[in-house]
């Protein structure tokens, strides 16, 4: 009876999965991808910029993230009411910055807070000219939804969902922010960013955790990188850093354009290329070929904090997306994870260790992780915890996954993901996503591959992924003694 839903479900999610997309490349390079869909008079855009912290030199680490605030200051037609006096007041602070830099290096604190000073005087006067939020504002004015920017390792995104009336204010907004991005307040922008940093990393015990633990995954290759970037790196920004990559490749052949809604398929084709099309290319990064050395043993890292949550953390490095074992390793995401899940049951049920388990197949672009998170109860055996984490993981290499788990858990994949393709700021930001990737197709096809897991499958990629000497404990704990000193 369960390969009888199986097949019926299977079936109709792959007639599901087969969106209907019109890929087209513009000479310029500008990835356009569009998706009809007329459930809601509305249309979610992505425009997806591939340059992330993947790209960043020693010396520029949160580049990308920083740009990624600079670029909601306007151009040099939004959010600013005189064009001419905008540049002259750049031009001063520019030449400011340029003597306050030396004067920090030499340790001259009397000529820094002088010029600071001067630097912040021109500023004020500067912020007067200024129509503050105006870009962010022009969407909300237009009955914009879910207006956001986020970056990552790979890409930094914009966001936003409009009435269908009004992409085109999409089209203008964003083809100008291509094209005529001004820089303001970036100095005053770089001390937020900071702050943001110090409240979501440096005094947050899992933001420094999490973010030490992603250095012993990656020796070699740039995900070691934190998006936000170091703190002496953010310290050290630049204006004239920041505006040399945004002329350099915050261009066409580095962007991804998708629009899911209801949209004529014609029309919008027309629309873009009215304002992208004339925009130069930009140029292309250099191919990222550092790759990491094979893992010479099992790494380990523990954390004692005061404030911390008592978490164990297990990470596994996997091929790259696209690669078929990938699948497999879906479906052993699938069998750990969830209350139903193996994890859940024996930590949080049957042992009484933990308050939550779960396990995370996560695909990227030229390596991904399979992880595995423990929330331990506070005086949880923190080694019999380890220790049955593995017991679980040998058993989906030395045994069996019987017939009906196996298709639970893939009944239930083919169900999220239908779920998921109602919503069109879904299907628009995972089109992005698998195009950035390499091919918005993967995400496409992905039920249809799912469904060609064998049981035997998991087992082999579970004795290949799942090895002591490839993996990557981390332990997140609280300090008692610790906690007792700063009471």
């Amino acid at each position: 009876m369960a390969g009888v839903v199986l097949s019926a479900f299977a079936t109709s999610a792959f007639a599901e999965v087969n969106l209907k997309v019109h890929k087209e490349v513009l000479d310029n390079g500008l990835t356009v991808l569009l998706h009809p869909n007329t459930q809601a008079p509305t249309v979610s855009c992505r425009l997806f910029y591939v340059t992330g912290s993947v790209h960043e030199v020693p010396g520029k680490s949160g580049l990308a993230h920083m740009l990624e605030h600079e670029l909601f200051k306007g151009t040099k037609k939004v959010g600013i009411t005189d064009s001419i006096a905008d540049a002259k007041f750049m031009a001063t602070q520019d030449s400011l910055q340029a003597l306050i830099r030396p004067a920090k290096i030499a340790g001259d604190t009397a000529t820094v807070r002088k010029l600071t000073a001067e630097h912040d005087s021109v500023l004020n006067e500067h912020r007067k000219i200024f129509v503050k939020d105006e870009l962010w504002s022009a969407y909300q004015a237009a009955g914009g939804t879910g207006l956001n920017a986020f970056t990552t390792d790979l890409m930094t995104a914009y966001i936003v969902t409009l009435p269908k009336n009004k992409i085109e204010l999409f089209m203008w907004l964003e083809a100008d922010r291509m094209q005529n991005a001004v820089l303001r307040e970036f100095y005053s922008e770089r001390d937020v960013v900071r702050e943001e940093r110090r409240m979501r990393y440096d005094d947050k015990p899992t933001g420094r955790y999490y973010e030490t633990l992603n250095s012993l995954i990656y020796e070699a290759f740039p995900y070691r990188v934190p998006t936000i970037g170091w703190p002496s790196d953010i310290a050290n920004l630049t204006r004239e850093m920041a505006d040399e990559h945004y002329r350099k490749y915050y261009k066409p052949r580095n962007a991804i354009l998708v629009l899911a809604g209801d949209l004529d398929t014609t029309a919008t084709m027309e629309m873009v290329k009215k304002y992208f099309a004339k925009i130069p290319t930009g140029e292309a990064f250099s191919p990222i070929t550092v790759r990491d050395p094979e893992q010479a043993g099992e790494k380990r890292l523990t954390v004692k904090r005061p404030d911390a949550p008592n978490l164990f953390t297990l990470v596994f490095k996997t091929p790259e997306v696209g690669d078929s074992t990938l699948y497999a390793l879906d479906i052993a995401e699938g069998v750990l994870n969830g209350r139903t899940g193996r994890l859940y049951k024996r930590l949080v049920e049957e042992e009484k260790l933990a308050v939550g388990a779960s396990a995370s197949n996560s695909p990227n672009k030229y390596i991904s992780e399979f992880a595995v998170r423990v929330n331990m109860r506070p005086n949880a055996d923190v080694d019999k915890v380890e220790k049955i984490v593995w017991e679980e993981l040998e058993k989906l290499k030395t045994e069996t996954i019987s017939e009906r788990e196996f298709q639970k858990v893939k009944n239930r994949a083919y169900a999220g993901l239908i779920r998921s393709l109602t919503d069109m700021e879904n299907v628009a930001t995972m089109l992005a996503w698998y195009e950035m990737y390499g091919d918005y197709k993967i995400f496409l096809q992905w039920a249809d591959q799912l469904d060609k897991v064998k049981v035997s499958d998991v087992q082999a990629v579970s004795q290949k992924t799942f090895v002591r000497d490839q993996s990557v404990a981390g332990f997140l704990l609280k300090d008692p003694t610790a906690a007792k000193e700063k009471k």
